[in-house]
């Protein structure tokens, strides 16, 4: 069984989340670390929108602010997810490894097998998104409304939102397991021709996107969540996790990255 390094980083802002991704993308491709599985949260609650994705017409940036929260931009592409109180992953895995398919879409199929895992060690029946090609909502600019290939969706409604990238042979897929959801606060987060509109689409989504909380029979905390996932991961990839804890030079690198990349208008807002 092979062994995955598995770090468990807490709470960290939107820009150093994000530049923790990339910094063990960087130590994978140089040899430093195995494969790794990441848990982590959002303090303060983020709103990280897609690689390609515009912000100007799209993103309410008075909402964003109005509720304390900060914008970041993703190396992965796809919509705009508000992180806030969620268990989010991280895969950083070689695109040589024997387990790892060509096709970004198989790919997906293998590392969901652990979200698979996890929402059945929490009582929960999921089963993997296969969309029709007519599921797209055209101009929407939020990532729950609805599964991509291979999400996990609970009676039809997308339980689990990811997203992956490929970059100088390393693949990231990191996505979001929404514990609860507060789709008043995410919907300020939108712009939307006038207010009916954005409170159909309010309402609308609650067919469309289920969290954690209004599924199981009892809440569950971030924590319960976490030892879930953790143990659906192993699970799911048939890989054994080995804690690894951050060096104060390590934390120092990923804390320049975000200064330089994760914190800077030119990233988060240029298109």
């Amino acid at each position: 069984m092979e062994t995955w390094y598995f770090v468990d980083s807490g709470h960290c802002t939107p820009a150093m989340n994000m530049a923790l991704d990339e910094a063990l993308m960087n130590w994978h491709r140089n040899g430093d670390i195995p494969p790794v599985l990441r848990f982590y949260g959002w303090e303060p609650a983020g709103l990280s929108v897609g690689y390609f994705q515009k912000v100007k017409g799209k993103i309410d940036l008075e909402g964003v602010q109005k509720h304390g929260y900060e914008l970041v931009r993703r190396q992965t592409g796809g919509r705009a997810v508000l992180h806030d109180n969620e268990l989010t992953y991280s895969v950083i895995v070689s695109e040589d490894h024997p387990d790892m398919p060509d096709s970004v879409k198989e790919a997906y199929l293998v590392l969901s097998k652990g979200l698979l895992e996890g929402f059945t060690n929490l009582g929960i029946q999921a089963e993997f998104a296969v969309p029709d090609g007519k599921l797209d909502v055209a101009g929407s600019a939020v990532c729950f409304e609805e599964p991509s290939w291979y999400e996990l969706i609970v009676e039809g409604k997308k339980a689990a939102g990811s997203a992956q990238t490929r970059k100088k042979g390393i693949i990231l897929q990191h996505g979001s397991i929404p514990i609860d959801v507060d789709d008043v606060k995410l919907f300020d987060m939108f712009i939307y021709k006038n207010e009916r509109i954005k409170e159909r689409a309010r309402k609308a989504f609650g067919d469309k996107a289920v969290a954690i909380n209004q599924i199981v029979e009892q809440p569950v905390t971030f924590n319960e969540t976490k030892s879930a996932f953790k143990e659906g991961f192993e699970k799911g990839l048939g890989i054994k996790l080995e804690p690894f804890t951050l060096t104060d030079a390590q934390w120092s690198e990923v804390r320049k990255i975000a200064e330089n990349r994760y914190e800077t208008d030119e990233w988060n807002y240029a298109r």
